[in-house]
């Protein structure tokens, strides 16, 4: 029986037989396959590393890159196309929310002027397109006159009606300020161009005021009153201006668009006015504004004059106006007030009367009706013409007796000047 042969013990892995000197001891080759542990980690994944697993991306001559490109490129233009369109749409066909109404065009006023007020009303609105329109599509000139405009239209419709013009013969209205009703009535009876309504030869206050539906704007201390010039007075109610209006226009039609213009600047006004003023209404500020009209030419002097009646009615002192004694005797004036005209008592005789006359006395400026509302800071109680335009004016009886002196010395010099005729 054989001896058991002993075991060879296992070779550690860093023990190195010395028959394997000069062998490769590391040579991967040489290692026995069975030797490798059973819990090796895997090895990596090369795609994390070369970056096989991110996003394609495409080479600029792959046929899908012009493909995504075009599509957005054509995405783009689609949408600016869109804009556009949306943005011609609005401005030639949109429409304007407003109440069919009268447009005064005035005289060199120009089609591209009335694009900023037309582009605040409608959105999207762009000029540069209504310019192009007006350039390619209208071939007339704006011509000043009164337009009537539908409810609601769009800017392609109101320039045709505004083209229209050309083909209206126009006539002049020309309303002086400080002139009165009277001097209205007369200027449209005698204007061969405007058609009778209203002005008809037996036409009175009371009528004119019916005809036109204005009766109701008027007091009952003027529509009841037995004087007949107080009577149904539309005094004041219509702006000054020059106005051109289409031939065969009504003389109804005029008035209507200057009382509307009228009733717009004093109810403006009126709401903006300062505190602390004498006026309970704004027809009183009317009244107010059409003296302050006939005093003074000066546009400078509106809110000095208007600071010495507010003073003066605050005070409770007369107001003491030339022009109101004019007024107040009508057809009976001949150029000179005397001293009998400032003793009679009339409806407004202001040197008689207290407070304001029953109306207006004039036809005012929107510039006096501003100056009525909004008073020179003043503590002025009186005024008289300097003799070199314009007046002096003053907050004590004292001074204003020099003043009048001074006046009458340059008068009495400028008359000593004058060559005998």
């Amino acid at each position: 029986m054989s001896k058991p042969t002993p075991e060879t013990p296992p070779e550690r892995p860093n023990d190195t037989p010395s028959d394997k000197q000069d062998g490769a001891i590391n040579d991967p080759a040489k290692t026995p396959q069975d030797s490798e542990p059973d819990n090796k980690v895997p090895a990596t994944d090369i795609s994390l590393v070369n970056g096989k697993n991110s996003p394609r991306k495409y080479k600029k001559d792959n046929q899908s890159f012009f493909m995504q490109r075009g599509y957005q490129i054509l995405l783009v233009l689609g949408l600016i196309a869109a804009f556009l369109l949306v943005m011609v749409y609005q401005t030639l066909f949109g429409r304007i929310d407003q109440p069919e109404q009268m447009v005064t065009i005035e005289q060199g006023d120009t089609y591209y002027g009335l694009l900023p007020q037309w582009q605040q009303q409608i959105p999207l609105f762009s000029a540069s397109i209504a310019k192009f329109y007006i350039k390619s599509q209208i071939d007339a000139p704006l011509h000043a006159g009164i337009y009537q405009l539908p409810e609601n239209p769009t800017i392609a419709e109101a320039l045709q009606i505004l083209q229209q013009g050309a083909k209206v013969a126009m006539v002049k209205v020309q309303i002086i300020e400080g002139k009165t009703a009277g001097d209205l009535y007369q200027t449209l009876r005698d204007n061969p161009g405007i058609t009778k309504e209203v002005l008809t030869s037996d036409s009175d206050n009371a009528s004119i005021a019916q005809a036109l539906d204005l009766a109701g704007i008027l007091p009952d201390a003027v529509t009841n009153s037995s004087d007949p010039i107080v009577s149904y007075n539309l005094e004041g109610w219509f702006t000054p201006d020059t106005y051109y209006y289409g031939e065969g226009a009504t003389d109804k039609q005029v008035l209507t668009d200057l009382y509307k213009r009228q009733q717009q600047a004093l109810t403006l006004a009126w709401e903006n006015r300062a505190p602390d003023l004498p006026y309970k209404t704004p027809y009183e500020a009317l009244i107010m504004a059409s003296i302050i009209e006939k005093e003074t030419s000066v546009p400078e002097e509106r809110e000095l004059v208007a600071a010495v009646f507010t003073n003066r009615l605050n005070q409770g002192m007369r107001m003491q106006t030339d022009p109101t004694i004019i007024y107040g005797m009508g057809s009976r004036y001949e150029g000179n007030i005397r001293r009998k005209d400032i003793d009679e008592k009339t409806s407004y005789n202001t040197y008689q009367i207290d407070g304001l006359p029953p109306t207006p006395i004039a036809l005012p400026s929107a510039a006096s009706i501003e100056a009525t509302l909004h008073p020179a800071d003043s503590e002025a109680l009186y005024f008289v013409a300097t003799g070199n335009g314009g007046h002096k004016f003053t907050n004590s009886l004292a001074d204003h007796n020099q003043a009048v002196r001074d006046y009458l010395n340059v008068m009495r010099e400028k008359k000593s000047q004058t060559p005998p005729e």
